[in-house]
C-alpha cells in the first residue's frame, strides 16, 4: 500500500476502511476481512458507536499496531475541551490502543471556539494520546480559522469527495496549505457507478466502475475510506491502489458535469 507523507511528520495508507452504518458483528467483521484482506488503514468516529467492534477486529487480527493506521473523530456537540480528552480516552479503551494515528473534529461547530478544541488536541498530542490532528468537512473558510487556532500542523481535512462532487477549489487550497483531503463517500453511495464514462473507461481497463473512481481519487494525491461489508467488495476496493489511470482518463474524469452530494444533513454548512 502506498502512503502519502502528512505536515506531521507521519505516513497515511493512501486507500483506508471506512466504517460509517458498520455496526455490531457485521462490523467486526468486516473490519476483520479488511485488515486479513491488507489494508492498514481503518477509519471510525466516536458518532458511529462502532469503536468496540473495530477494536475487537484489530484485536483479533493479530496485527502489530505499528503497522496500522486509525483514525477516529470527535462529534461536533462534544469539542469543549474536557468533553475532547474524555472522549478520546474512551475511544482508545474501545479501540484497545495507546495512540491514534489521527484525530479529527468531525464537523465544525461556531459555538466551540477553535482554540479551545485544538487546545485539548494539543494535550493530547503532548501525552502522546494522538500523532496527527485533522479536521472533517470544513469549507475553506472554516480551514482558515483553524490554521490560524492552533501551532499543530493540520494534516488532513476528510470530506465528501468524488466525481460527482469534484471539489477542485478545496483541494487547490488544501495542497497549497500541505493538508491532505481523504475522500468519504467516494463513491456517492453508488449513485457514480453507472455513470458513462466511469464505465467506458473500466470497460477499457477490464476493471470495475468503483476501481476507476477510487483510482481518480488516489491520482489527485488523496486518500479514500471506502465502505463495504462483502469480502469480494473488500477486496475489490483495495485492487484499486494498484490502478495507475493515463492524464486522458484522469481529465475525462475531470470533466464529468455533474455536481451532486449526497452526503447534506440539514443543519450542517456548505459553501464548498
Amino acid at each position: 500500500m502506498k502512503n502519502i507523507p502528512l505536515k506531521s511528520g507521519y505516513l497515511i495508507p493512501t486507500l483506508g476502511f471506512g466504517t460509517w452504518e458498520l455496526t455490531g458483528k457485521s462490523c467486526f467483521n468486516a473490519v476483520l476481512s479488511a485488515l486479513k484482506s491488507g489494508y492498514t488503514h481503518i477509519d471510525t468516529a466516536v458518532m458511529y458507536e462502532n469503536e468496540n467492534f473495530v477494536g475487537d477486529a484489530i484485536f483479533k487480527s493479530g496485527i502489530e499496531r505499528e503497522k496500522l493506521f486509525i483514525t477516529t473523530k470527535i462529534w461536533f456537540s462534544h469539542l469543549h475541551h474536557a468533553d475532547v480528552i474524555k472522549f478520546c480516552r474512551r475511544s482508545l479503551k474501545q479501540l484497545k490502543t495507546d495512540y491514534l494515528d489521527l484525530l479529527l473534529i468531525h464537523w465544525p461547530n461556531r459555538s466551540v471556539p477553535l482554540k479551545e478544541t485544538f487546545g485539548a488536541f494539543e494535550q493530547l498530542v503532548e501525552n502522546k494520546q494522538v500523532r496527527s490532528i485533522g479536521v472533517s468537512n470544513f469549507n475553506i473558510h472554516y480551514l482558515q480559522d483553524a490554521l490560524e487556532a492552533t501551532t499543530l500542523p493540520i494534516s488532513v481535512n476528510q470530506v465528501e469527495f468524488h466525481p460527482y462532487l469534484y471539489q477542485s477549489e478545496l483541494l487547490d487550497f488544501c495542497r497549497d496549505n500541505n493538508i491532505v483531503i481523504t475522500a468519504y463517500s467516494p463513491l456517492a453511495r453508488g449513485k457514480i457507478l453507472k455513470d458513462e464514462t466511469i464505465r467506458q473507461i473500466a470497460s477499457r481497463r477490464n476493471a470495475e466502475p468503483s476501481q476507476i473512481v477510487l483510482a481518480w481519487i488516489l491520482s489527485k494525491n488523496c486518500t479514500a475510506i471506502p465502505k463495504a461489508s462483502s469480502e469480494s467488495h473488500i477486496k475489490s476496493n483495495l485492487a484499486a491502489a494498484e490502478i495507475s489511470l493515463t492524464d486522458s482518463e484522469i481529465r475525462e474524469i475531470d470533466q464529468i458535469q455533474v455536481n451532486s452530494r449526497t452526503i447534506n444533513p440539514g443543519w450542517a454548512e456548505f459553501d464548498y
